[in-house]
């Protein structure tokens, strides 16, 4: 399904996308973990921690497949050129992936960097811009494919990276056709207003696609990417479950009208995750 079909679909029920990480093996065990996963979509990510893991594609298409549910997948501009971005989006399409996010990846670290490199062979605005072009029939030397791959195409929203910047870069990626965004975990309703305020001056309009805002569900041990509030911190030190915390800003969310969720499960030491949390997340949110 098109995740915007379903967001225009919806009403007022909230919809949730919830975060799902590619294995390390081959094992179709992971399966079984998102089998548990009771959200609208489920976002398989690229490669996370930059290690080599499952396609993010092909393991969407599992999935689906396999489970009947919704999905998504992440793809990254760092490492492929565009004659291999354009190749795996006709293999995702071939598989009935409908909905891609495009991300730039996380820049490869010193040590990586004696091993591989990137590519960046293209920005994920100008990518977005083409995937567009591929939504009608052409690829990126302008020749006509055989038919238009009919693919929703979403970008990132990270709010961390400062207002005005990441405004700016979420107007340009609009610009080229944009249909959706996740956006990277937000701690408080007010933050999510001052950005679409931002946005608003910036672009002179409303930001008019759906945002999915990002709720990390934390656990005392837990990884955290980007910055994390103290007050989160201090709250886990006293023992307050990470789940409830995260309970209370979806609840927060939905009072301030938003009602377009990205749950971001736990990152335990390692990489594993706790999807039990995202569940017992996404059960309670239902309902609020």
């Amino acid at each position: 399904m098109n995740i915007t079909d379903a967001w225009g679909n919806s009403g007022t029920r909230p919809l949730f996308v919830c975060d799902f990480s590619p294995p390390r093996s081959a094992d179709p065990v992971v399966l079984e973990q998102a089998r548990a996963l009771d959200a609208d979509f489920i976002s398989v990510a690229y490669s996370p921690g930059r290690a080599v893991r499952a396609d993010s594609a092909m393991l969407a298409a599992a999935i689906r497949n396999n489970l009947q549910k919704e999905v998504m997948f992440t793809i990254a501009t760092r490492d492929m050129n565009k004659l291999a971005l354009h190749s795996h989006l006709l293999g995702a399409r071939l598989l009935g992936l409908e909905n891609v996010v495009v991300v730039g990846g996380d820049p490869l670290s010193a040590r990586d960097l004696q091993r591989t490199q990137a590519v960046n062979d293209v920005s994920p605005s100008e990518f977005i811009g083409s995937i567009r072009e591929m939504n009608q029939g052409t690829d990126f030397r302008g020749s006509k494919l055989q038919e238009n791959i009919d693919l929703c195409v979403g970008g990132s929203i990270d709010i961390g990276r400062g207002t005005n910047r990441e405004a700016s870069l979420t107007y340009r990626k609009v610009q080229a056709g944009v249909q959706f965004f996740l956006a990277q975990p937000v701690w408080s309703a007010e933050g999510v207003r001052e950005f679409l305020a931002t946005y608003r001056q910036i672009a002179g309009e409303d930001l008019r696609q759906p945002v999915f805002w990002g709720v990390h569900i934390l656990e005392q041990e837990s990884v955290a990417f980007g910055s994390v509030p103290a007050w989160v911190r201090e709250k886990l030190d006293e023992g307050r479950p990470g789940t409830e915390i995260a309970l209370d800003l979806v609840n927060e969310l939905f009072q301030g009208g938003i009602r377009s969720i990205y749950l971001v499960p736990p990152v335990l030491r390692g990489g594993a995750r706790s999807y039990e949390a995202g569940q017992e997340v996404l059960a309670a949110a239902r309902g609020l």
